[in-house]
C-alpha cells in the first residue's frame, strides 16, 4: 500500500475532478502491475495495473489506495474490471465517499467472491486525498496557502521591492508544488500589480494548472489559455462561496500565493488546509511589507493555529509545510 500511495501522488494536480488513485497488483509475492490515474482523470489506476498485468493478474491481490468505483461514466467500474480479471482479494485505504459508489465498490467484490480488507493506510491516504474528499463532503477544495519571507515574516521592503527574498532553489521547489495542484490563486492587487504568469515552468507536467483571480475588479491582460497557461477563472464574492464555485468547477486542490490580504482573508475564514513557509535567511525590519495582512481575531486563542508536519532546507532557505489542527 506504501508504494501504492507514492504511484497515487504522480496524478496529483493533473487528474481533476478525479481523485489521484494508487494499484499495485501483487501474485506470489511479485509485483505483476502498477497503475496511477492518468492524465484527465482515465484510465483509472486500476485499469493501468491490470493492462500491464494481463494474464498474471488472475489469483493476484490488489492494493488501492481508494475504493474501486462502481459506477459507470466514460468506461465501465473498476470493480467490474477487477472481477473480470480474476483477482482474489482486493485491499483498500478508503472508501470513495462519492455517492455513486460509497460502499458499493466493496460490495460488488464482495458479492463476486473476491476477500476485501478496508482502511489499510487510511491516515496516509486521507491526507493524500483531502481535496477530493473535500470537494466531495464539504463542497470546496483543499486550500494551500503559500508564505515566503525574511525572518521577521516580510514579503519585501518598504519601497515594494522583493526580488528575490527567497533562492533559486526555494523557487524551483515552489514549482514543483504548483504542479500538484489543480489551481493557482492569487488576489486582484497581486494581479494587478505583477501580471503573475500562474504556471508551472522548469518541471515537465502534463496539464497546467487553472488560473484564479480573486477580485471584484476588471482583471489586467494576462495570457491566454495555451500550452503554458492554464484556463483564466475570475471569482468574487465571499470566499466561501468562491471556493464552492471551484469545487463546481471539479477543482479539488488550490494553491495560493498572495497577496497579504487574500491570506489573511482565508485564515480568517478558516479556509486554509496547509500553509507552506520559505523563510529566508535576512531581516527587512518593521518597515516592509507583512507576509499577511490584518486579522479580525482579537485573543490570541482566536488565531488560526497549525501542526508542524515537515521542515527541511531548500538551498539556503528553510521551507516548513503546517497542517490545520
Amino acid at each position: 500500500m506504501d508504494h501504492a500511495l507514492r504511484l497515487a501522488v504522480r496524478g496529483l494536480g493533473n487528474v481533476w475532478p478525479n481523485p489521484a488513485v494508487g494499484c499495485v497488483l501483487v501474485r506470489d509475492g511479485r509485483i505483476v502491475g502498477r497503475g496511477w490515474t492518468q492524465p484527465g482523470g482515465r484510465p483509472h489506476a486500476e485499469r493501468m495495473a491490470l493492462q500491464q498485468a494481463g494474464e498474471a493478474a488472475r489469483g493476484a491481490t490488489a492494493y488501492v489506495t481508494l475504493e474501486p468505483c462502481a459506477h459507470h461514466g466514460r468506461s465501465s467500474p473498476c470493480a467490474d474490471a477487477l472481477i473480470a480479471a480474476g483477482v482474489v482479494r482486493v485491499v483498500s485505504a478508503l472508501t470513495d465517499p462519492d455517492p455513486r459508489t460509497a460502499g458499493q465498490g466493496h460490495r460488488k467484490l464482495r458479492d463476486a467472491g473476491i476477500e476485501v480488507t478496508e482502511h489499510i493506510c487510511s491516515a496516509e491516504a486521507a491526507r493524500l486525498q483531502r481535496g477530493f474528499l473535500n470537494r466531495i463532503e464539504h463542497g470546496r477544495p483543499m486550500i494551500t496557502l503559500k508564505l515566503a519571507s525574511s525572518l521577521d515574516g516580510r514579503i519585501a521592503t518598504a519601497s515594494g521591492e522583493s526580488q528575490w527574498i527567497t533562492g533559486p532553489e526555494a523557487r524551483r521547489h515552489v514549482h514543483l508544488l504548483r504542479s500538484r495542484h489543480d489551481a493557482i490563486m492569487v488576489g486582484g492587487g497581486t494581479a494587478h500589480a505583477d501580471r503573475p504568469s500562474l504556471n508551472v515552468r522548469g518541471i515537465s507536467t502534463p496539464r497546467q494548472p487553472a488560473r484564479v483571480i480573486v477580485s471584484s475588479r476588471t482583471l489586467p491582460e494576462l495570457p491566454a489559455e495555451d500550452d503554458r497557461h492554464g484556463p483564466l477563472w475570475q471569482v468574487s464574492g465571499p470566499l466561501d462561496e468562491a471556493m464552492k464555485s471551484l469545487a463546481e468547477r471539479g477543482v479539488t486542490r488550490v494553491f495560493c500565493e498572495g497577496g497579504g490580504q487574500l491570506a489573511a482573508s482565508l485564515l480568517a475564514a478558516d479556509l486554509v488546509d496547509d500553509l507552506v513557509f520559505y523563510s529566508a535567511g535576512l531581516v527587512l525590519g518593521a518597515a516592509g511589507r507583512p507576509s499577511v495582512g490584518d486579522l479580525p481575531c482579537a485573543a490570541l486563542r482566536e488565531m488560526p493555529r497549525f501542526r508542524l508536519v515537515r521542515s527541511c532546507p531548500v538551498g539556503a532557505d528553510l521551507f516548513q509545510l503546517w497542517t490545520r489542527r
